[in-house]
């Protein structure tokens, strides 16, 4: 669904609305001042091409006023050059206005110089104290400077305004007096000029919203927790009409904690965990099947936006008087890495591309060519669907279902946890009465399983779809006809899906079904290319360009030739690339690029003082071919090591002892880090330090490296990776 300066948004007590028609868009987190200016661009592109509709992204405070008065808009702080980005390549915006953002900032955004104001009894922050309120207005009137005129009315993309964050559940009042702070914060935005069709507060865990729309949360784990254990199992894996996320939020019953009626408001969401930010005592890794699964449940539970945070990683820019990154030295209650904001999310820190980001991808498909009629189904619980994540015995089962068809989701996952199977289970939807909507026969479905079927599904040719027990995925438009496109669950057979057509009155448009397998699926864009939708099937991944061009990203050790699958096939392959074959329907044509691709880049690495009796282990890594190399777009360095943390400083320069190039907290992971930023003629140096990890360290860890002595201090590996970009057209 487009949406112009002349759309209409708004929302009722179910979906949001755009021309009064219900809209499902996606939303994913980026954070402009964590990315590098030069970079916004590409990564907003890559943003997009995997489901992306609105971007959303804090003004964080001290970002912009670290000094008093001095105001700071220049390089990865520019906001109005980022907004300007953002509209060229065709996203809409949440501007995240704060004054309090948190995000893993020192002081959750606010200055230092505010703070001590604080301190000395001169205000009050987060309150309606005038002296804190008149320096939160000179804060909204610049940020309002840098937007002015790019608001959907004027043709730009803000098309929503979030006011402060988690207030009311992490500090500030609560009450009716925390209400009277929001409201007077949005009041303000108002005076000043803020003017958007949609005001949000986050409304997780007793937060206080001030009447406007509520967005709640949800994490696979929880790295905030002060513990140093396997953790309960999150209530983010059970089907239910709760929207508290039982670790940010409150554990009660259905609603309880909540200060917005839930009956009046639809189920939105701004911050489902795309990843997890470790923190120094505490470091869950989220994968990409965690991610999926939570997804698919609150799609299942009656989510009608599915919003990421984060959704692209970053890196802390330099402070003038301190680093950026929340810290216990500051008052909070967690240690972040100075400079790395990576999130494990799934556009990772250095732009990397990840097995969430496909995951997410293959969702978003869905919800673009079906979430309009999604909108509009209301959640129906299931007979016998667990109420607690505890239970790890039970099926559990959610379904969606209006007058317009409906699905029965289904899912078998735990983090963490070991499931039960279910052979031979039956699969059946039913209504609030008991009355059955669809039988799909039986089916075994094992321990880590997540899918949804549709029932009842209106088809472009006039039929119906009674049943398929496949996985909707998009819908590929032609000129006379439409090809619906489903995948098989994992290992089993797509000739083996079974259609149920009902026949209804013939239309002029036929319809046409395609199975795919879900590593298929997973690999699988649509993207609009030849005049016409088209699916296109590579491990390497593909980008539209603001001006409609097509661009392959590919990421090469070794040398390989990159291909790709194309439905309906191309009228002839692609300037650089050969057909390798074509189907004799012309369903799918397959091409290979004619010229193999080389990783230009080598390393070196030289360990100078190997780790003994506890101590650091020290090394320097020489890099040659970062840059030069025609379509090379960024270079990775990939290094294994086994330690508590690791940093890198380039080798030479006079750096303050709280700077790095790139720093990590072990998770058991593959570091990564982006090469480009730091290349000088193609080379650049470095000092590697690893710190011991001992057996006491408190920490906890979901996979402990091998120790030796008590201690592990090590580097297993290195490689260098490049990422080229081809172009499609």
């Amino acid at each position: 669904m487009e949406i112009t300066k002349d759309t209409k948004l708004s929302f009722n007590e179910k979906y949001l609305t755009a021309d009064g028609r219900p809209w499902f868009p996606v939303m994913g987190e980026i954070h402009y001042s964590r990315v590098r200016k030069e970079d916004w661009e590409r990564e907003l592109l890559k943003m997009k091409a995997g489901g992306v509709d609105i971007v959303s992204a804090y003004t964080i405070w001290i970002h912009h006023e670290e000094e008093r008065g001095v105001f700071d808009f220049e390089g990865c702080r520019d906001l109005r050059a980022f907004v300007q980005t953002l509209n060229k390549c065709g996203l809409k915006m949440f501007l995240r206005i704060g004054p309090w953002a948190h995000g893993e900032v020192r002081n959750g955004g606010f200055p230092d110089w505010l703070m001590d104001l604080e301190r000395q009894g001169k205000l009050r922050t987060r309150t309606n104290d005038p002296a804190y309120m008149d320096l939160v207005r000179i804060f909204y009137e610049r940020i309002f400077r840098e937007v002015e005129g790019l608001f959907i009315k004027d043709g730009g993309p803000i098309i929503g305004v979030q006011i402060e964050n988690e207030y009311g559940h992490c500090g500030g009042l609560t009450g009716e007096e925390g209400e009277k702070h929001m409201k007077a914060l949005l009041s303000m935005a108002k005076e000043i000029g803020f003017d958007a069709p949609l005001y949000t507060a986050t409304g997780w865990g007793g937060a206080v919203t001030g009447g406007m729309l509520p967005v709640m949360g949800g994490y696979c784990e929880a790295p905030w927790d002060q513990r140093l254990t396997e953790i309960e199992p999150s209530g983010n894996y059970i089907f239910t009409e709760e929207r508290n996320d039982h670790a940010i939020g409150s554990d009660h019953g259905i609603g309880e904690g909540i200060t917005f009626d839930m009956r009046a408001f639809p189920y939105l969401t701004a911050e489902l965990g795309g990843g997890l930010q470790v923190t120094r005592h505490r470091r869950p890794v989220a994968t990409g099947r965690d991610t999926e699964a939570m997804s698919l449940v609150k799609l299942g539970s009656g989510c009608n936006l599915l919003g990421y945070y984060m959704y692209h990683g970053g890196t802390n820019p330099e402070g003038k008087f301190s680093t950026l990154q929340e810290s216990r030295e500051t008052g909070y209650p967690n240690d972040l890495p100075i400079l790395s904001y990576d999130f494990n999310a799934p556009v990772r820190e250095y732009g990397q591309l990840t097995d969430a980001y496909r995951r997410i991808r293959r969702l978003s498909m869905f919800i673009k060519d079906f979430g309009e009629n999604l909108c509009g189904m209301d959640y129906i619980p299931q007979e016998g669907n667990p109420g607690r994540p505890e239970d790890l015995e039970s099926l559990r089962r959610a379904v969606r279902a209006s007058d317009r068809g409906g699905y029965l989701f289904v899912s078998d996952y735990q983090r963490r946890r070991r499931m039960q199977d279910h052979p031979d289970t039956p699969l059946m939807a039913f209504d609030r009465e008991g009355k059955l909507l669809a039988d799909f026969g039986r089916e075994d479905v094992r321990d880590g399983e997540i899918f949804f079927y549709p029932f009842d599904m209106p088809l472009s040719d006039g039929n119906l779809l009674k049943t398929v027990n496949a996985v909707p995925l998009c819908i590929l438009r032609g000129v006379r006809e439409d090809i619906y496109v489903f995948y098989a669950r994992e290992g089993r057979d797509p000739s083996k899906v079974i259609y149920q057509i009902e026949a209804g009155v013939p239309k002029r448009r036929s319809a046409q079904a395609l199975t795919l397998t879900e590593e298929e699926a997973l690999c699988s864009v649509k993207v609009f290319w030849g005049g016409r939708d088209r699916l296109v099937i590579s491990k390497d991944d593909v980008l539209e360009g603001a001006d409609g061009s097509l661009t392959m990203i590919c990421r090469v050790r070794e040398e390989r030739k990159p291909s790709f699958r194309v439905c309906p096939a191309l009228d002839k392959a692609p300037a650089g690339f050969e057909t390798v074959s074509l189907s004799e329907d012309g369903s799918f044509g397959e091409y290979r690029a004619l010229e193999a691709l080389v990783n230009p880049v080598r390393a070196a690495l030289t360990e100078e003082s190997p780790a003994d009796a506890g101590e650091d282990l020290k090394a320097s890594l020489h890099l040659e071919g970062i840059s030069g190399k025609k379509g090379m777009a960024e270079a990775l360095l990939v290094l294994s090591y086994e330690g508590e943390s690791a940093e890198l400083t380039r080798k030479g320069e006079s750096l303050r002892s709280d700077q790095r190039a790139a720093d990590s907290f072990y998770t058991g992971q593959d570091w990564e880090i982006g090469l480009a930023r730091f290349a000088r003629e193609g080379r650049a140096d470095f000092e590697l330090a690893v710190h011991p990890l001992f057996t006491d360290t408190e920490v906890f860890l979901e996979k402990w490296p091998s120790m030796k002595n008590g201690c592990a201090c090590r580097v297993n590996g290195c490689h260098t990776e490049a990422v080229f970009e081809l172009p499609l057209d």
